[in-house]
């Protein structure tokens, strides 16, 4: 058996059998999940490779937000 490395995806099956993923950081806390499950692995992981994808996508806070603590 294999030890899961960490940071990671996790695909897994939700309780309608349908695709789903999380991902974990290094100390293997979920911090982000799916919104919505997929019935075909292959469209989970597709979403799985738009997220990598988006790793440098600007951030945006509202002005009215700028200056929260």
């Amino acid at each position: 058996m294999s030890t899961r490395p960490y940071p990671s995806y996790w695909i897994y099956r939700d309780v309608a059998h349908q695709w789903r993923w999380r991902y974990d950081a290094r100390n293997g806390k979920t911090i982000a999940v799916s919104s919505e499950s997929y019935v075909n692995k292959s469209d989970c992981e597709h979403a799985i490779e738009l997220m990598k994808a988006s790793y440098s996508s600007e951030v945006w806070i509202p002005t009215v937000d700028k200056n929260a603590a």
